[in-house]
């Protein structure tokens, strides 16, 4: 057994539990703030490091899935803007939209309203994170400007999350090949 104490993908430990009876299959589960890896004992720790990998990435897959309602989609705008701004950004109201079909999201400083797309919705959290950050930036400061993106220099996954827009972008563009007979 081994526990990864760096967090990741919102745990704040990994631990690899071996068993000898486990001859093919790997599992993975959330317990508390800790997920628990089930990998066969012959196992080489090259490939508990791959599979470790591949577990997380689709245990977070599977939990942005599920669709966040406006009230925890309000609660995790507090908790971020608590986290990132020192509380400082307080929304009157946040809620998914279903009619944003080139932004991903937006924000009304004067009324203290953000809107994001319903497009965002099964996408990684820390994608959908990174956009109610750059909306809950907004009401502090309400351009694009240097101040602006000082802001969002405090969320670590700022580039990556932008770089997971723009290929969600890329590939709406990208001309669709029909399907192969029999497909």
């Amino acid at each position: 057994m081994s526990v990864d104490p760096s967090p990741r993908l919102g745990t704040s430990a990994v631990e690899v539990r071996r068993s000898a009876r486990r001859s093919r299959t790997v599992s993975a589960y959330r317990e508390g703030d800790r997920t628990i890896v089930l990998i066969p004992a012959r196992m080489s720790e090259a490939e508990e490091r791959r599979w470790v990998r591949v577990m997380l990435d689709k245990l977070a897959a599977q939990e942005s899935k599920r669709t966040l309602g406006d009230a925890e989609l309000t609660e995790r705008a507090e908790r971020l803007s608590g986290q990132y701004f020192d509380g400082r950004a307080r929304p009157a109201s946040v809620r998914w939209v279903t009619n944003q079909n080139t932004r991903w999201g937006s924000c009304t400083p004067a009324e203290g309203s953000i809107r994001l797309s319903h497009r965002l919705q099964g996408m990684p959290e820390y994608v959908v994170d990174y956009v109610l950050l750059h909306e809950l930036a907004h009401l502090l400061v309400p351009g694009h400007g240097p101040r602006f993106w000082r802001l969002l220099e405090a969320y670590p996954r700022t580039e990556r999350a932008r770089g997971f827009l723009e290929g969600v972008v890329a590939a709406e563009r990208m001309p669709h090949q029909p399907a192969a007979p029999g497909e």
